[in-house]
């Protein structure tokens, strides 16, 4: 593709003062980022991705490209949900690649994916990390309002995530919810349920102790819910939940989020709330 929507190139280092700064930074188009946040005076920067455009449009395309440098902490979220509008003609696009290099660490944690009626997106998100990196990564997949009441009344959502570590896949993941006129309630479908999330936490520090320990925080949760967790090939866990809100998910995942920041770093997450 040449004629790009909106496009952000973001490149990071650690610093001689142990700060992740930016190194690099381009965006053009419907693709903002905005100025790092050093939440409570901590090293790790969260940066903040916008659409200035209020969500993706028929057609629209989007390219991101970021890069955590060695030793490097960053924490990468959305200013807001993500809203996919109809698109009578052809689908909104997004691909990322993202390489985290020797010993980095990144936190991708954006808000909900909305999908309104008429709705069609696919999104592609490939991680390439080297030695000692390691990655958290969420996705919630929500339907929006429609004016029937009809919970999937958008038309496609497909997101393929790929996560390489030393150039090794380990992880190839591929979710394509086609309602279609098919019943969504179905074994092996959404099984009565309208919203998805998924939670990917990879890192050499994952163990079987640590699955233990977030089945536990899973296990304690309150709402209707199913949730699953499993292991990775290699060095890593993914969680998969199912639920009729939102906020059920996130709850799960902001517990789970906790407790994997304090096992691995000893600290508790900043707040990353826009409202």
């Amino acid at each position: 593709m040449s004629d790009w929507t909106g496009v952000l190139e973001l490149d990071t280092q650690k610093s001689q003062s142990g700060k992740t700064i930016t190194k690099n930074l381009f965006f053009q188009g419907a693709f903002k980022v905005m100025r790092p946040v050093y939440h409570n005076g901590s090293n790790q920067p969260c940066y903040y991705l916008l659409n200035p455009g209020g969500g993706y449009l028929d057609g629209d395309t989007y390219r991101m490209r970021v890069t955590v440098g060695e030793q490097a902490m960053v924490t990468l979220t959305t200013q807001s949900a993500t809203k996919v509008y109809r698109t009578p003609n052809k689908h909104a696009y997004q691909e990322a690649e993202i390489v985290l290099q020797g010993g980095s660490h990144l936190q991708y944690l954006p808000d909900p994916l909305i999908a309104y009626k008429g709705a069609s997106y696919y999104q592609k998100t490939v991680f390439r990390l080297d030695k000692g990196a390691s990655l958290l990564y969420t996705d919630i997949l929500t339907p929006g309002w429609s004016p029937d009441g009809e919970a999937f009344s958008y038309d496609s959502l497909r997101l393929k995530t790929e996560v390489f570590l030393e150039n090794e896949l380990i992880v190839f993941d591929h979710i394509h919810l086609n309602p279609d006129g098919k019943s969504m309630d179905r074994i092996g479908l959404m099984e009565g349920y309208t919203h998805l999330g998924s939670f990917l936490i990879v890192g050499e520090q994952s163990d079987a102790e640590l699955e233990e320990k977030l089945f536990e925080v899973i296990n304690g949760q309150c709402g209707d819910f199913k949730a699953g967790i499993s292991q990775l090939t290699k060095a890593g866990l993914s969680i998969r939940v199912m639920a009729n809100k939102t906020q059920v998910i996130e709850n799960i995942f902001k517990d789970c989020h906790h407790l994997v920041n304090k096992e691995w770093f000893g600290t508790e997450p900043s707040p990353l709330r826009k409202y």
